[in-house]
């Protein structure tokens, strides 16, 4: 076996390690990306050729001096973790079968060495209150503009009059009480209360909104749309560029995983784990009359060696997709501990 010191071998390892830093600095770069040209000042993509399969570097652009580095992207599937590719397709086939499911959809990323994977790649999904998570990031820009930002108090007059009746409801603000807007960003997240969402969508800066999904190389939204579609693996890109540190400052990166680490969904990805896994996580719930949706996207600090998964799923019945996300986790937790341990 090839010492993985070995020259050829080099340019690899950089990569592998300024994947899960921000040395953005001493990254090598080659072979630009024709098609970017028209996002210079949003994006700059690069792609690097290393042991047979290329890596797409994306940096954030619009700035003089600086371009920081947002993700690193192996092009190829990592070989490792296409046995847990086939598991979890088998369990997704189970619970379509058993008529729980219709379709799901599943990202990872193992830290451990960059290596990603994923399933039913190209179906979009409607997020729900997973876009609470790209409006965390918003208000920390806003604030990154404008310090003292989330220390103004907003008042809570009425509460929110809806037709939708989400399943999965915790702890809300209260009417004829003020809220800064720290504190109701973390209604926002850790109870996913759509009243402090409401109040945060009145006072937003929908410019700042889209441009957090044009930079991260995503289609602008549409503000003023019932849903944004979007697949496991593009949303990922959210809790990847807080984890990188490389979009809002690290401070506010790490306010906003910290805030993520205190959701109290319990009902899925939580469920699938050891109890002393601690994880940053967000839940999303969305559907018709015709048809149920629930999705999950969390970072697990496993072992020292973080993984991100995305799970989204598509079904008859709301309240049993949880279980979905929790036998998929426990399989994910089961498996991926596995291969770190091999890959040392």
């Amino acid at each position: 076996m090839k010492s993985i010191f070995n020259k050829n071998y080099s340019l690899f390892i950089i990569l592998i390690l300024l994947g899960i830093s921000n040395a953005s600095t001493y990254i090598v770069t080659k072979n630009y990306d024709k098609s970017t040209n028209a996002k210079a000042n949003r994006l700059n993509l690069g792609q690097i050729q290393s042991n047979g399969c290329s890596y797409k570097v994306r940096r954030l652009g619009g700035l003089h001096y600086i371009k920081p580095l947002l993700l690193i992207d192996n092009l190829c599937q990592g070989d490792k973790l296409m046995p847990l590719k086939g598991s979890l397709n088998i369990l997704f086939d189970n619970f379509k079968k058993s008529g729980v499911l219709k379709s799901a959809s599943f990202y990872i990323k193992d830290y451990s060495n960059n290596d990603w994977m994923t399933i039913n790649e190209d179906e979009k999904y409607s997020p729900g209150s997973l876009l609470k998570v790209p409006q965390l990031i918003t208000f920390l820009k806003m604030n990154e503009d404008n310090p003292g930002f989330l220390n103004k108090k907003i008042p809570f007059l009425n509460a929110l009059i809806t037709d939708k009746k989400p399943i999965y409801t915790s702890k809300s603000i209260k009417p004829g009480q003020s809220y800064s807007i720290k504190e109701l960003l973390e209604y926002m997240i850790q109870y996913s209360d759509n009243n402090a969402t409401m109040l945060l969508n009145g006072i937003i800066d929908i410019k700042t909104f889209k441009k957090v999904f044009t930079d991260l190389g995503l289609s602008e939204p549409d503000w003023y749309a019932k849903s944004y579609p979007i697949s496991a693996k593009e949303y990922s890109v959210f809790l990847r560029v807080l984890f990188n540190g490389g979009y809002l400052n690290m401070k506010d990166s790490e306010f906003a995983l910290r805030l993520l680490t205190k959701s109290d969904f319990k009902n899925g990805i939580v469920n699938g784990l050891s109890s002393n896994v601690q994880l940053a996580h967000k839940f999303g719930e969305s559907g018709d009359a015709n048809e149920k949706q629930l999705h999950e996207s969390a970072i697990i600090y496993l072992n020292n060696n973080p993984i991100l998964i995305t799970i989204m799923t598509k079904g008859n019945d709301l309240k049993k997709l949880p279980e979905v996300i929790k036998e998929a986790s426990n399989l994910v937790y089961n498996q991926i501990q596995t291969i770190q341990i091999t890959s040392k």
